[in-house]
């Protein structure tokens, strides 16, 4: 098959969707079939291109036998609710001209939309019907409902123009996707039928993350000592996390359990204030983003690991970060309202405090530190966990099955003759 992806993210990138859509192509190569992706220049976590992307160009390449064409892009350096949508927009409008230019003269079989972002899957859906193709969108998270419940964006007339935009974008795809069970029901929610939609989960390499020793010792480089107990986050620092309520559950036990060290290990705009509400205090410490050679030693340098979350964020994505943490062997102390995704997933891996209460949360971490037993009891069955629910291998051979299937049922229109739009005079210019 022929299989265009577009999406915002994709290597290097350090962000889950990056990860996620990068793999999935490169084993969609791997399994004998043609991709190519419609992206964006690296920016993330620290929104800024980095200098060897900047440029108006559009660049094209081949990555891994994945021919990947990275469009011109607005990318703030301080990213308010009103940038973004100005950031995503200017995805969708310079990927507008090679996605018609690569559906007209390629002709994918499937075009698959990556959602973040929205914006540009529109495009998709009209191209995939200009060409014959199916058309496949993939929510990672509902970006129109995060921004408003998350206070990003605060207009509620502007919630409603969205809203009615983002119905009219899901039904028209062939099929839509999503990470969650609880992620699914909001779909059929938003008026998509039941035959359209699919569950497809988001995965991990349970044999690069597993439950042995850490083979680099943070401890050592942060100054902890080896029976001290840590709590880690290890992931995007932004406002949806709730991440001041770690800063504030360390505050609690600083003096009662001074043998528990927090670590907040990521980049994100939220930050710079998680430094400032942090300083003088000797059991909260900080990491960037760690590359592949050392991440999977992060996670197993920690004892518990932390998923804080808002309230209003709940069933509006699914952490991509607790795949890693269950395959580590860890247990886990989410922030989560009772029947959310997020609480289902975790019961009986972990603790589940409610959304908001930072001293629930340090109950929770003390609880966990004292009781290395209950740890190990966790921990091997969030393990259970990653290898039943989130073997990359298999979650990948569903993604081959759905496409196979839903390729299946599509018969190309033939021309009935008239005038035909010819690629050819889609020019770019492009860097190789």
């Amino acid at each position: 098959m022929r299989i265009l992806l577009v999406g915002i993210n994709y290597a290097p990138d350090l962000v889950g969707v990056a990860k996620y859509n990068t793999e999935l192509c490169e084993s969609l190569v791997a399994e004998g079939h043609d991709v190519r992706v419609i992206t964006a220049p690296p920016y993330y976590p620290a929104w800024r291109i980095p200098r060897g992307f900047r440029s108006w160009y559009f660049r094209s390449r081949k990555l891994n036998g994945v021919q990947v064409i990275r469009t011109p892009i607005y990318v703030p350096a301080r990213p308010s609710g009103a940038k973004r949508l100005v950031h995503h927009a200017s995805f969708a409008l310079a990927s507008a001209i090679p996605l018609v230019r690569t559906a007209l003269s390629w002709r994918p079989d499937i075009m698959l939309s990556v959602a973040p972002s929205l914006t540009s899957a529109a495009l998709v859906a009209a191209a995939a019907r200009l060409t014959g193709a199916k058309s496949w969108l993939h929510v990672q998270d509902f970006e129109v409902d995060a921004a408003f419940d998350l206070g990003l964006l605060q207009n509620q007339r502007l919630r409603r123009l969205m809203l009615r935009a983002e119905a009219r974008i899901l039904k028209s795809f062939d099929r839509v996707s999503t990470i969650s069970p609880q992620m699914l029901r909001r779909l059929k929610e938003k008026g998509i039928p039941q035959e359209k939609v699919r569950e497809v989960r988001n995965w991990i390499d349970t044999g690069a993350i597993t439950p042995g020793p850490a083979t680099v010792n943070f401890r050592t480089e942060l100054e902890i000592g080896e029976d001290d107990v840590v709590a880690l986050y290890s992931g995007t620092m932004s406002n949806k996390q709730g991440l001041d309520l770690v800063v504030e559950a360390a505050s609690v036990l600083e003096q009662s359990h001074p043998n528990v060290h927090f670590i907040l290990a990521g980049e994100g705009p939220h930050k710079p204030r998680l430094l400032e509400m942090s300083q003088g205090r000797g059991n909260i410490h900080f990491l960037g983003v760690q590359p592949n050679d050392r991440f999977a030693a992060l996670m197993a340098s920690a004892d518990i690991h932390l998923i804080p979350q808002r309230a209003e964020a709940a069933d509006l994505v699914l952490p991509s970060k607790l795949g890693a943490i269950f395959s580590s062997g860890r247990p886990v102390v989410a922030m989560a309202g009772s029947g959310t995704g997020l609480a289902d997933e975790v019961e009986g891996a972990g603790l589940v405090v409610p959304p908001g209460d930072a001293n629930a949360l340090a109950e929770a971490v003390r609880t966990l530190g004292e009781d290395e037993p209950l740890r190990n009891v966790l921990g091997k069955q969030g393990r259970t966990r990653a290898l039943e629910r989130w073997n990359r291998e298999r979650i990948i051979h569903q993604w081959l099955r759905e496409m196979l299937s839903i390729d299946d049922d599509s018969v190309r229109p033939q021309s009935s003759g008239g005038t035909q739009l010819q690629p050819e005079a889609l020019l770019l210019p492009v860097k190789e």
